[in-house]
């Protein structure tokens, strides 16, 4: 039902952030189609932008109630739906050592229910579930003393509760609720940098949404815990150690970022997954799922006021706390020398790139995405032109321009797929070539200018997307301090200038702050 991924893109325009495959590929082939339409009419898109912007901000309002909750509402009547985010500002880089994957094994969780939804019987329930964190507990130590027959005795009786405690269970009761309602969507993400929760209903079930989603975030409940283990180890081998790329993304990220909680896989570790208890998960979340740490975008067609009212009726229920310190995340040591991976299993060959770049609030944020859109920002692109339509070398390729997360120092991430006939080596050297040519060629007024020009027609398209501004709305609110940035950085895109592209291109494309990764098939295979 929720769809977590260890490899996934998000593109913010032209930017990738980490975030979901599915959405990140639905948003890309939205910018694809506004792009062929600024092509087509270059004027729609140029000037005449900025007065429809001032029209979209003025349909978005916000309030905060008193614990510290924020909401972002755009009201917006074109159909009678609505979208929903809800932005918890916290990911996997806030995750202990020996702790990882919590924060996505916390995702899953909270669609499992409350002391009202999705059991039977709860204070019968209850006792099983307290039972069951016992056993684990007495198992771990068991097994670590090596007590043979303590450790078959526990297991027996670890699995007869369990079997026990899912007699009390209502399967998917939450989803199903949402379903009858005319809910679709239904979905969640877990980042480096954040946990989203999303859904769509019809416009008359706003106050079935408010009270469905206060309650399940105010009082959950943490059942199938030991289940549902069982299913993210089953995603990890099935994402990440069965899969070919997911198993060099996942030793990339830890040779560029070492030391580093950028470094680590968001599923987490297979050991730390074994090792996590209900206690562990529970602490991260009374620790940051704080309602000042909880940011809601609510889009489609809604009354402000109503939403205003409604929220303060079901989310003020949450205590005001403290917040949580954020992780203070130096920056990576600094590189001396290119480094190098490469993984050897059944696949198509891949190869990636990856140079160590500021975060997302540097003042050169803006050429690094521009950057990116120059390279393969779409058909007429550099990359595309040159090793898909004309040298044939790689079947597609594409630039994140923050990889994986970018609160903190993160990567640029280039990577291709070779082509069949071709090679690893080929594809290196002619993206080298493209890379040297970005550092030693000014690039053209008219080349720039195209691509802003698509900038601005993904903006468009994403402007009229419910889902979309549902997410980037909060995002932008937790990331840079107001959602009005959003449309602060298409006038910091239009600033960036040829000059600006070539200094920060010699910035980052060096040999030395390079981390190359190569998926190759096995010899003869």
């Amino acid at each position: 039902m929720h769809f977590s991924s260890s490899f996934p893109w998000f593109h913010r325009w032209r930017r990738s952030i980490a975030i979901g495959l599915s959405v990140g590929l639905l948003w890309l082939s939205c910018a694809q189609g506004a792009m062929a339409q600024a092509a087509a009419n270059p004027g729609r898109t140029g000037t005449n932008i900025q007065p429809y912007i001032d029209r979209v901000e003025r349909q978005i309002s916000e309030f905060t109630l008193d614990n510290g909750m924020k909401f972002i509402v755009m009201e917006r009547h074109q159909s009678p739906t609505i979208s929903f985010m809800t932005y918890v500002d916290v990911g996997s880089a806030y995750e202990q050592a020996g702790k990882t994957g919590a924060a996505h094994f916390l995702e899953h969780l909270a669609f499992k229910g409350t002391p009202q939804i999705g059991t039977k019987d709860y204070q019968a329930e209850k006792p099983l579930l307290d039972q069951l964190d016992t056993l684990f507990g007495q198992l771990e130590a068991a097994q670590a003393q090596d007590k043979t027959a303590e450790v078959t005795k526990l297991q027996q009786e670890f699995n007869q509760t369990k079997a026990e405690a899912a007699n009390y269970v209502k399967q998917n009761e939450f989803g199903q609720i949402v379903q009858q309602a005319g809910g679709v969507g239904l979905n969640a993400t877990t980042t480096a940098d954040a946990t989203r929760y999303f859904y769509s209903f019809p416009a008359n079930k706003l106050e079935l949404w408010m009270s469905l989603e206060s309650e399940r975030f105010l009082e959950p409940v943490f059942r199938e815990f030991y289940e549902e283990k069982q299913v993210i180890l089953e995603e990890r081998r099935m994402r990440t150690d069965n899969s070919p790329i997911g198993k060099l993304i996942e030793e990339f990220l830890q040779a560029a970022l070492p030391n580093h909680p950028y470094g680590r896989p968001v599923i987490g570790y297979e050991t730390d997954i074994r090792n996590l208890s209900r206690q562990d998960i529970q602490q991260l979340y009374t620790t940051y799922y704080t309602p000042d740490r909880i940011i809601i975008g609510i889009v489609g067609d809604v009354d402000p006021k109503q939403v205003k009212e409604l929220a303060t009726a079901y989310f003020s229920r949450f205590k005001a706390q403290s917040r949580a310190p954020d992780i203070v995340v130096s920056a990576p040591t600094p590189q001396t020398e290119s480094r190098s991976v490469t993984v050897t299993m059944p696949s198509q060959p891949w190869y990636i790139e990856g140079y160590q770049r500021p975060s997302a609030s540097d003042p050169n944020d803006a050429v690094y995405q521009m950057i990116a859109a120059l390279l393969t920002g779409g058909r007429t692109s550099r990359l595309y032109q040159s090793l898909v339509e004309q040298q044939q070398l790689a079947l597609g390729v594409d630039v994140s321009s923050t990889f994986p997360g970018d609160r903190y120092s993160n990567l640029v991430l280039i990577y291709a797929q070779t082509a069949p006939g071709h090679t690893i080596d080929e594809v290196a050297a002619a993206l080298d070539r493209e890379l040297n040519r970005l550092k030693t060629e000014p690039i053209s007024a008219a080349e720039l200018e195209q691509v802003k020009t698509q900038t601005r027609a993904g903006l468009l398209q994403l402007l009229a997307s419910n889902q979309g501004m549902a997410s980037l709305l909060p995002e932008y609110e937790a990331k840079t301090g107001s959602w009005k940035n959003l449309f602060e950085e298409l006038k910091t895109l239009e600033a960036v200038t040829e000059a600006d592209v070539q200094q920060v291109a010699n910035q980052l494309f060096r040999a030395d702050n390079q981390t190359i990764g190569k998926l190759v098939p096995p010899a003869g295979g």
